[in-house]
């Protein structure tokens, strides 16, 4: 059975230029760019390690509909004139076998306000678009799941999938955790 044209015409493009599917990575945004994203510039920033109990853990499983590889994880709160700018957590996960890293940032009160892609690894038309990520915004954690209240991206169904869970388990954790004490 012959080759799909477009995976023909992929390895002769790769051949071609010398490239490689490891060409396919992009990282956008340091660490620092990341904070200065999420809270504007030069703002404080403090790193709020959680280590979950096993109770928060089960929770937040069935809250996010998701499994946990980690009872470990850091947000970030940013202040500025002891004031609460709000939270942050940078959250790595993989799509299909490539990792991507999402910035996600929450307001002061723990709604959902901005995602940005900070590292994608896999081809770029994978990768989800920010107007595909503003469908997001200002939603309860009950209401981020497919169809009516969010629509998949055709082709990137894996790319859609992991970056919602994502979403929802930062919300899962700051509502069970953060929030919660």
């Amino acid at each position: 059975m012959p080759f799909p044209r477009t995976v023909v015409g992929w390895c002769i493009v790769t051949f071609l230029l010398g490239a490689s599917p490891e060409g396919f990575s992009t990282i956008y945004y340091s660490k620092t760019e990341a904070m200065e994203l999420a809270f504007g510039d030069d703002p404080q920033t403090e790193m709020m390690p959680l280590f979950l109990t096993e109770h928060q853990v089960e929770q937040v499983e069935k809250t996010a509909r998701i499994k946990l590889e980690s009872a470990f994880f850091t947000f970030y709160r940013g202040t500025r004139s002891g004031k609460v700018l709000g939270y942050a957590a940078i959250e790595s996960h993989t799509v299909r076998t490539k990792p991507e890293t999402l910035l996600i940032i929450l307001s002061p009160n723990g709604e959902l306000r901005q995602i940005e892609v900070l590292a994608f690894h896999e081809p770029p038309e994978y990768q989800p678009t920010r107007l595909w990520f503003s469908q997001f915004y200002r939603r309860a954690l009950a209401q981020l799941g497919f169809n009516a209240e969010v629509q998949g991206i055709t082709g990137a169904t894996l790319s859609a999938q992991s970056a919602l869970n994502s979403v929802r388990k930062v919300l899962a954790i700051y509502n069970i955790v953060v929030k919660g004490n």
